[in-house]
């Protein structure tokens, strides 16, 4: 049997008209199993491929189900890191809000600041104190040396902001820290329109108490400019608006207006500026 395996073969093809020799192969029993063989591998791999693949997204109801939950799972940690981004943004919108509308807000470290300055009043002695540190807490205590110091906010990157006139008016009351008037009030024309100073998203349109219809949009370089006491807002929490985009309508909404006017204010990295040392009215 062996014997026959590797006995050598010849194929000839002819000619059938006149028997002319074309082509001859030759081969042994061994050489013919071993290319058949490794043929049906060949297949038989490729086969594999195509179940695998090509016939599985065809016909298999598994593999659309496998992709199927490999998708659910990528959506839902897309949506778990939304819900995170949406709940962080609400806090700030909140605790916003809250400072808008002169609320106070609660400080989880309140109580541990409290006890501390507590425990600290109580290990100095008030009464002999130097007459230095007497004068400087009393100015401290009323505020009149430790207001804002806008000299050192006009410089540096404050300064390269362009700011549009948000409406054309006489300025009826100035800014005023003193008297917690962190704005300007501007007197217009019945229904003039509101305009934003600069680009920007709006991070609160609603109505409050003291100042009617508010809205404030947050810009670059911490920049937040707030209007009130609007009759109609016209942009909606996180609207873009562009510089120049009318916002809303000059009116005489809430409890702390006595006429048709706009309050205008900027906040430059937390703290008050005066408008008018930016924007012409």
């Amino acid at each position: 049997m062996t014997y026959k395996l590797f006995n050598r073969y010849l194929l000839i093809i002819r000619n059938e008209e006149n028997f002319a020799e074309k082509s001859t192969f030759s081969f042994t029993y061994a050489k013919l199993i071993v290319f058949i063989l490794t043929l049906m591998m060949v297949f038989m791999v490729i086969s594999l491929f195509l179940v695998k693949t090509l016939l599985a997204q065809w016909y298999d109801p598994e593999h659309a189900k496998l992709e199927a939950n490999k998708r659910l799972i990528v959506l839902s940690s897309a949506v778990d890191s939304l819900a995170y981004e949406v709940n962080v943004k609400d806090q700030f919108i909140d605790n916003l809000t809250m400072i808008i509308k002169g609320d106070d807000t609660v400080d989880i470290q309140s109580n541990t600041s409290d006890r501390r300055l507590s425990n600290l009043n109580a290990e100095i002695d008030l009464d002999n104190l130097p007459p230095i540190d007497s004068q400087f807490r009393r100015e401290y205590e009323e505020g009149s040396d430790l207001l804002l110091d806008l000299h050192s906010i006009n410089s540096g990157e404050f300064q390269e902001f362009f700011l549009f006139s948000p409406i054309s008016g006489i300025v009826l009351s100035p800014y005023n820290v003193k008297n917690e008037h962190y704005g300007i009030d501007v007197v217009s024309k019945k229904n003039e329109p509101v305009k934003c100073v600069a680009d920007g998203t709006v991070i609160f349109s609603d109505w409050t108490q003291e100042a009617g219809f508010v809205i404030s949009v947050q810009h670059k370089g911490n920049l937040i400019s707030i209007y009130k006491h609007n009759s109609a807002l016209l942009k909606k929490v996180g609207n873009f608006v562009s510089t120049g985009d009318i916002i809303s309508i000059i009116g005489n909404t809430g409890e702390l207006t006595s006429g048709p006017h706009l309050h205008f204010e900027l906040w430059y990295n937390g703290n008050p500026v005066n408008p008018e040392e930016f924007v012409s009215f």
